[in-house]
């Protein structure tokens, strides 16, 4: 990195170079996989959106698990040859790729997947309104906690510490990430520190307050990134991705928020086929998979908290 910044001309365009390069290390393409039943797995092949045989956009937080499940379901239904998992956040899904024509990697990527999720059901309305989505069923649960440098350098003991002035933060952004938007924010308002935090900021990729709280763009493979290298001491994230990370051997640690404050009451994930979805039958057969305990046992065994059989029903939106 240092050879190549003496390479270029100004401290821009080594800054620039700096974020360009920080970003391939968070992982970002990683969200975008096209499983095969013969085990192999394509990263960033933005075109299985249109061709391949079960299509799915879904909350990004969940991306630790889809390996383990989608290999148990294409054991189960081997006639499902390729299945593409988009997990970016949903809400950034539904204004950027379902409302709209959207394009990753420069791309086009398909506005009738056959099956989107979210943290929030009023995702899932929205698209109800626009005569795009019927049904939907609740499939598993979550809540919130800190993540924190490995051995708490900082010793942060709960989200009251959000309010310190000698952290330097990492939160999901308030535009298109649910965690933050629905309930991250939710809980700074309960404890009377949003303004701190925040400054009642509304941006993504920026500096909610200069030098202490930056809000990211995706933040399941930002903010791990950020606190081991040192550009963040704590993040809002998901109890689940706390986990995953230290199971990954990385050098980071999880406050976790007792309740109400970690929202588990409130976090449900909602998943519901699209009126055009190309693989109707293939779509349906999923959510029947997910219903099943198989699946639901692979949701708890990262972390995620079961959803009842009475929630595993589907409902009209």
């Amino acid at each position: 990195m240092k050879h190549l910044c003496k390479m270029l001309i100004g401290s821009t365009l080594c800054l620039l170079s700096s974020q360009i390069m920080a970003k391939g290390d968070a992982g970002h393409n990683n969200d975008y996989r096209s499983y095969h039943t013969n085990g192999t797995i394509d990263y960033g092949h933005i075109d299985d959106s249109y061709k391949a045989d079960l299509v799915m956009y879904l909350a990004g937080n969940q991306f630790m698990v889809m390996s383990d499940l989608i290999k148990d379901f294409q054991h189960k239904h081997k006639a499902i040859e390729t299945v593409y998992v988009e997990t970016i956040p949903p809400g950034q899904i539904l204004k950027k790729q379902l409302l709209k024509q959207g394009k990753i990697n420069k791309q086009d990527t398909s506005m009738t997947p056959d099956l989107y999720a979210s943290v929030n059901l009023k995702h899932l309305k929205k698209l109800k309104a626009k005569k795009a989505m019927s049904q939907y069923i609740i499939y598993t649960h979550n809540k919130l906690a800190l993540m924190v440098a490995q051995g708490n350098p900082k010793n942060i003991n709960g989200p009251k510490d959000l309010a310190r002035d000698d952290l330097l933060q990492s939160h999901p952004n308030p535009l298109t990430e649910g965690i933050f938007k629905f309930y991250g924010s939710q809980m700074l308002k309960d404890l009377n520190i949003y303004q701190k935090v925040t400054a009642d900021k509304q941006c993504k990729s920026c500096w909610a307050i200069a030098g202490k709280t930056w809000f990211t763009s995706r933040h399941h493979r930002e903010t791990p990134y950020r606190i081991e290298q040192g550009q963040a001491d704590v993040g809002i994230v998901w109890t689940t991705e706390v986990l995953h990370a230290k199971k990954e051997g990385r050098k980071i640690d999880g406050v976790s928020i007792s309740a109400p404050y970690n929202k588990q009451d409130k976090v449900s994930y909602a998943i519901g086929m699209l009126n055009q979805a190309k693989n109707k039958d293939n779509a349906q057969i999923f959510l029947n998979y997910l219903a099943t305990d198989d699946a639901q046992n692979i949701y708890k065994s990262y972390g995620f908290i079961p959803a009842s059989k009475t929630e595993l029903a589907a409902k009209a939106l």
